[in-house]
């Protein structure tokens, strides 16, 4: 084999592999925002900074994961009302938003033994007394 057959095998090559490359780079379909509505959220972002500013300045934490028994604890006052987000940054199609209420007791256990395997991110948004909070936990389940 000679240099110009060589250089032109080498070339072949590198131009499959580049095709290979971009098909399987258009062909993904498991690229997903953090949000859809990036933007409008932004915008509230101050919002978001006085919750987590009210929640620092309540006693304890209001999560708690137990990693034994796969339950998150959350401890909040009687009449709060907000929402959970589980939250699973590689993946936007596993995340879960459970509505919470409380109503006669001020200790509450969710059991999350349903969710994969792997990285969370669980964000607590409550209102307690007309005052808003935020309080984000990471877990590895």
């Amino acid at each position: 084999m000679n240099w110009g057959n060589g250089i032109l095998l080498l070339l072949l090559v590198f131009i499959g592999l580049m095709v290979t490359l971009v098909t399987i780079c258009v062909r993904q379909d498991d690229i997903h925002l953090v949000t859809e509505n990036y933007y409008a959220e932004e915008i509230k972002y101050q919002e978001h900074i006085d919750r987590v500013n009210n929640t620092q300045a309540i006693e304890g934490k209001v999560l708690q994961y137990d990693s034994v028994s796969k339950t998150l604890q959350f401890k909040l006052p009687i009449g709060a009302k907000g929402e959970l987000h589980l939250f699973r940054p590689s993946d936007a199609r596993m995340d879960k938003k459970i509505q919470v209420e409380i109503k006669d007791a001020d200790f509450s256990i969710l059991k999350l033994d349903d969710l994969e395997p792997g990285y969370w991110k669980v964000k607590m948004t409550w209102e307690a007394g007309g005052v808003a909070f935020f309080e984000e936990k990471k877990i590895d389940i």
